[in-house]
């Protein structure tokens, strides 16, 4: 899918072919579900986004709100982007554990985990890390990687 031009996620939703926007739409619900306080879900660069909002955390490097995760159909796959992953290595390693007890394979980069199906994901240790980092936590990660 090339990048979308959706202004809201119900419009990127609707863009989706039926197979991808369910399997979207499924780890969407769980992110919905589990999402930590004060984070807003919002469309930002053209995919699904759930961010710290400006008014509560203006001083980003980039001028936009401080993405916390965010969820996307890409051209081969989709992607579910897991900041919080990628700046402590203990979810790391929740991560990898509960895909290897679900049996599932972990097609990972850096914060980026890419799979086709939503069946493809453990979705229990989807909502435990996207739960795992309050909105207070975030931004003093946030700043303190700043300052180094």
């Amino acid at each position: 899918m090339a990048k979308s031009s959706a202004t809201t996620v119900a419009g990127y939703l609707a863009e989706l072919p039926a197979e991808r926007r369910a399997s979207i739409a499924k780890v969407r619900g769980i992110i919905r579900k589990r999402l930590p306080k004060g984070y807003r879900e919002s469309m930002n660069r053209g995919i699904i986004s759930y961010a710290v909002p400006l008014t509560a955390y203006p001083n980003t490097y980039n001028g936009q709100p401080l993405c916390y995760v965010a969820l996307a159909a890409q051209k081969n796959h989709l992607a579910l982007y897991l900041m919080p992953v990628y700046m402590n290595p203990n979810l790391q390693k929740q991560l990898k554990a509960g895909f290897k007890r679900a049996g599932k394979r972990l097609d990972m980069g850096k914060s980026c985990v890419r799979f086709r199906s939503s069946e493809e994901l453990p979705l229990g240790v989807i909502g435990d890390i996207v739960a795992s980092t309050p909105m207070a936590k975030f931004i003093a990660i946030a700043e303190s990687a700043k300052h180094r």
